[in-house]
């Protein structure tokens, strides 16, 4: 009897591991940058293609760098672009949090992010404070509209530019794919923009490392956080910036409120929280640009945001700040 038992009980262990749904990894590059997908699917079907899709079509949608997508038309002039569901989305997406920011974050800054290098447009030399106040006159989310399907500026030389929470949106859509076919444990990251659900292979929470605040190129980390179906976006201006010829640094980070490419005294933004991907890929945007004092203004009115923020304190110290109940852990 008790050798009976032995084989059936190897029988059921050998049995549960030929049904053992593994995990499955995609990567690729998508949005001028690189993903790395984790998911479990109860069938192990392979989604390459569908992901692959969804980014053409996201891209033929919101992507500035494209000359034929819709966003690139109606930068151009076009008034006859009757918008889809994805530009709908991050229209309305981006106006809420214009809102809430106090314009902090303002995708109508793509004449500025051209001007300083940082755009698929013209970069322009020598801007002096005549030069941004003119271009000013063509930024404010408040001045554009939604209507009957269609997009009107109140200028033609305005210019979108959704790349502040373009990342975030396709880590969503991407999301919400698996989710549609039954995917419950998943982890997208998209350029540091992460959306996770479920659990790891560990049967743990997903793992996430937060990257130090290096200025001479390499790459470390030192301190990680745990996502429990929570999303994750980053912002620094301490690896994406130019110098010019007279030793000045411009940051990527547009001020949408003063339209200079000046750094605040945060160096590295990390927001969490259970909305989507594009909410928080947005709101650490408009962080970065508020600065360290305004941001923790900011982060007291919504305490459905936790933040990880590594800034500059008045004597030129690194400093960090934590949000209550987040949990950052060394390594």
């Amino acid at each position: 009897m008790k050798r009976a038992l032995l084989l059936f009980s190897f029988l059921v262990f050998i049995s549960c591991e030929k049904g053992k749904i593994e995990y499955q990894q995609l990567n690729g590059n998508a949005f001028g940058t690189t993903f790395n997908i984790s998911y479990q699917d109860a069938l192990n079907r392979d989604f390459s293609k569908q992901i692959d899709s969804i980014i053409y079509i996201s891209n033929k949608s919101i992507s500035a760098y494209i000359p034929t997508s819709d966003i690139s038309k109606i930068n151009a002039g076009d008034t006859n672009i009757e918008i889809d569901a994805i530009f709908k989305e991050v229209y309305i997406k981006s106006n809420r949090i214009y809102t809430e920011t106090d314009g902090f974050f303002d995708p109508t800054v793509g004449i500025l992010v051209n001007a300083w290098g940082f755009g698929p447009g013209k970069e322009l030399i020598n801007i002096d404070s005549s030069a941004v106040k003119k271009m000013m006159n063509n930024v404010g989310f408040d001045k554009v509209k939604l209507e009957n399907g269609k997009i009107s500026k109140s200028s033609s030389e305005m210019l979108f530019d959704f790349n502040a929470i373009g990342k975030g949106y396709g880590v969503d859509l991407i999301g919400r794919f698996f989710e549609e076919n039954k995917c419950e444990n998943y982890r997208i990251e998209l350029g540091g923009e992460i959306r996770a659900r479920g659990v790891n292979m560990n049967g743990e929470f997903w793992r996430v490392w937060l990257e130090d605040p290096n200025t001479d190129g390499t790459r470390t980390i030192h301190k990680y956080v745990r996502l429990e179906n929570k999303s994750l976006a980053s912002s620094g201006n301490y690896r994406k910036y130019r110098i010019d010829e007279q030793g000045r640094k411009y940051v990527h980070t547009i001020n949408a409120k003063t339209g200079y490419a000046t750094e605040s005294n945060l160096l590295a933004v990390t927001v969490i929280s259970a909305l989507d991907c594009a909410d928080v890929d947005g709101y650490a945007t408009a962080l970065m640009a508020m600065g360290f004092e305004k941001s923790m203004s900011f982060l007291e009115k919504h305490p459905e945001l936790q933040a990880y923020l590594i800034y500059v304190d008045e004597n030129g110290n690194l400093q960090t700040y934590t949000s209550e109940g987040l949990l950052v852990t060394n390594r």
